[in-house]
């Protein structure tokens, strides 16, 4: 069964950092696309970042490039997301997602098998 589980969510600080983790388990991460998703109270599922299976491209959403960073370790079948300068308005439901290539749309329908999500809370 394919699987994906996020950790590493918590409560920290405006200006904090948090590294969140997508593991997968009953297939490997190597050749899917991942995706970053958030989702906040009364809003939208939107998506964050992405990264190639090919290549490693990254991409991000205007409202967190230049603090985020999105990697992977193939070896560990993990795709990690390294949040920097984080803001109140980053508070969300964190999710990752498969895809076989990242979708510049980010629609969630483009992209498959789904986390359960890791909280985020940024608050003084």
């Amino acid at each position: 069964q394919l699987q994906l589980v996020e950790s590493g969510g918590g409560l920290v600080q405006p200006g904090g950092s948090l590294r969140l983790s997508c593991t997968a388990s009953g297939f490997t991460l190597d050749y899917y696309a991942i995706g970053w998703f958030r989702q906040a109270p009364g809003k939208e599922r939107e998506g964050v970042s992405c990264i190639d299976s090919s290549d490693g491209k990254p991409d991000y959403k205007d409202s967190v490039k230049g603090r985020f960073t999105i990697s992977r370790d193939n070896a560990k079948n993990t795709v990690y997301l390294q949040m920097n300068s984080l803001k109140p308005e980053d508070t969300a439901v964190y999710y990752c997602a498969s895809a076989l290539v990242c979708y510049s749309g980010y629609d969630p329908a483009d992209f498959g098998s789904w986390g359960q999500g890791t909280q985020v809370t940024v608050s003084p």
